[in-house]
């Protein structure tokens, strides 16, 4: 069996040159590059992340256009999500900026948003996420999310965790950018190293908002 090496050079090449030529012919004429330079080696990477952070899956390369007004036929960045519950986990994301490595709740369903609020409200696990919240920021993640513009119905715009309380979903993620370690095979321990940052974010999120 292939063993993870890294991710070469090659795969934020095909999708700079993607970015110019989104169209099917072109993509069918480069779909061995992306087959050897991005499905092969994010495929490998999240084999061998399994044992630690559970099965991971690629999103597919096509874009849903049926109802966009952009009829580009791919998506410019592969995705990537290892879930530990409906909409809560762990993410990757390769584009021509970079890879981007993150981790959370990016749905946002009645009964989620629902337990959310509640756990958000409560003293104790709305201070425990508010730490965590923090201890994330402070490590150089971008904490974001859907958000309203003010706290929902039924809590108070001075509430002390009023800022969490306008999220409908909770993510945090860095782009590593194009890194020298990327092309090596200790590109699994360093997302290993930056998803282990994110946890604490995905296992709140994982026991108060998941169903």
């Amino acid at each position: 069996m292939d063993t993870f090496a890294g991710i070469p050079d090659a795969a934020f090449r095909f999708y700079a040159d993607l970015e110019h030529n989104n169209n099917r012919d072109w993509w069918l004429e480069h779909k061995a590059t992306y087959e050897s330079a991005v499905k092969g080696p994010l495929t490998l990477l999240l084999a061998e992340l399994e044992p630690s952070f559970g099965a991971g899956k690629l999103f597919r390369p096509n874009r849903d256009i049926r109802f966009s007004l952009d009829k580009s036929p791919y998506k410019t960045a592969q995705g990537a999500f290892a879930s530990t519950a409906d909409g809560v986990g762990f993410y990757l994301q390769l584009s021509a900026d970079g890879v981007l490595i993150g981790g959370g709740c990016h749905t946002h369903t009645p009964a989620q948003l629902a337990r959310f609020r509640r756990a958000v409200d409560d003293p104790a696990s709305g201070e425990a996420l508010q730490a965590i919240v923090h201890d994330v920021e402070g490590a150089g993640f971008a904490v974001e999310g859907e958000s309203l513009k003010t706290p929902p119905r039924g809590f108070d715009k001075d509430h002390p965790r009023a800022e969490l309380l306008k999220h409908k979903s909770l993510t945090a993620s860095v782009n590593v950018g194009q890194p020298g370690w990327l092309a090596t095979p200790g590109a699994a321990a360093e997302v290993a190293r930056r998803w282990e940052m994110l946890r604490p974010l995905v296992e709140w999120m994982g026991l108060y908002a998941a169903p």
